[in-house]
């Protein structure tokens, strides 16, 4: 599914993952597809300043609503406008210290927490402790009555931060009657940007003290914990639970087994072996690559996220990735999405097959309006499936806990 706005790949890619956004109130088709008209197709600076131009509008009638009293007018700009500043800054993350991110970013998050002060549901900033630090969060309940609830964990993928996954995850989980639990781990968002705290292949670091904070909060039942990983998190969820046992439930949407392997299609293959063994010269000619301005964002943001300065060894750290030798150790009932046309999803098959724990493989298509990556612009067809099940694998999993 395309609107065709655009005929650079990239560019329409995050077009239509702002328009996702629009069926919980994130996002207005009507000012996403004003702002593409305005936009000079695979101009990365034009893209910034639209957005930017879009966000900083959308953000002043925010204000001016709130500023005679108008609370809903002013929570649903808001919300829009820290997605548009969020698309601002998606081709500006291969330089940390850029300004340019920096300013969009945050902006997003004061757009949000704004927001977030005008929810009639229950929304907490927090911070949960990490290795001498903490991890930047929100809680998110029904309401403010401090009922014990099922709660799920999520936190952002590649690229995004932790903000995006409120209408990713939380508006259609507390729209259920969850608890949702969010986190910004080692590599994205603030925890990148600001405190410079990089990925990780063993993700159960990160995971256990997040599960450890949910689990002290008297308005969460700890027996009843899911924890919800999309795109990247489709490997890092499933290699959390490897590790950290007192999950209920797990999803992989989709799901990963071995990012070495993804990442090591996209070397060219005379170069792969040398690549893989270090040398000093396959690196060397991989790096040319990153003479292309689209080639050094793509990149060049994931090695950031990484703390890797060289395309080379950027794809020697991915090898770390892997499930392969750990997959067995997964003891909760898992949902592993599939998507036909998402090039991530590939592995999903196979890391469902392998899970000895309780596993549903759910395929989505474009012909169901959900194709794409992460379900793309079928988020509600997506939500609709994974909570459904999550519905009745807590429901069982209560059952026998009483």
């Amino acid at each position: 599914m395309s609107f065709a706005q655009f005929d650079d790949d990239e560019f329409e890619a995050q077009l239509e993952r702002a328009l996702a956004k629009a069926v919980y109130g994130c996002a207005e088709v009507g000012e996403c597809l004003a702002t593409a008209d305005r936009i000079d197709d695979g101009e990365y600076d034009s893209w910034y300043d639209e957005w930017f131009a879009t966000a900083e509008a959308v953000e002043t009638a925010a204000h001016h609503s709130l500023d005679r009293d108008h609370r809903v007018s002013a929570r649903e700009a808001f919300l829009r406008g820290a997605e548009y500043y969020r698309s601002a800054y998606f081709f500006h993350r291969h330089d940390l210290d850029d300004p340019m991110l920096h300013e969009a970013w945050r902006r997003q998050r004061e757009c949000f927490r704004d927001a977030t002060s005008l929810f009639d549901r229950y929304c907490e900033v927090v911070d949960v402790p990490f290795e001498g630090t903490t991890l930047d969060g929100y809680f998110f309940a029904p309401n403010a009555s401090g009922r014990v609830r099922p709660t799920v964990i999520g936190f952002p993928g590649y690229d995004s931060p932790v903000e995006e996954s409120y209408p990713m995850l939380v508006a259609p989980a507390v729209a259920r009657g969850y608890n949702c639990l969010l986190f910004e781990g080692p590599g994205q968002g603030g925890t990148l940007y600001e405190k410079r705290l990089y990925f990780r292949p063993e993700y159960e670091t990160v995971v256990r003290p997040v599960v450890d904070y949910a689990a002290r909060r008297t308005d969460v039942d700890a027996s009843r914990l899911a924890l919800v990983g999309r795109s990247f998190g489709g490997y890092l969820a499933p290699r959390a639970a490897t590790g950290e046992h007192r999950l209920a439930a797990l999803v992989a949407d989709p799901g990963m087994v071995d990012l070495g392997s993804l990442v090591g299609q996209l070397v060219p293959e005379e170069l792969r072996d040398d690549v893989l063994e270090g040398d000093p010269d396959a690196d060397a000619a991989l790096d040319e690559r990153l003479e292309d301005p689209h080639a050094l964002e793509f990149f060049g943001s994931r090695m950031a996220a990484h703390g890797i300065d060289s395309l080379g060894e950027y794809v020697r750290e991915l090898q770390r990735y892997t499930l392969e030798d750990r997959v067995d150790q997964i003891r909760c009932p898992t949902l592993v999405t599939a998507n036909e046309s998402d090039r991530l999803a590939v592995q999903s098959r196979d890391l469902a097959s392998s899970l000895s724990a309780p596993t549903e493989f759910l395929e989505f298509t474009d012909a169901e309006g959900a194709g794409g990556h992460c379900e793309g612009m079928g988020q509600s067809v997506f939500h609709r499936r994974m909570f459904d099940w999550l519905d009745e694998t807590l429901e069982r999993s209560n059952a026998r806990a009483t």
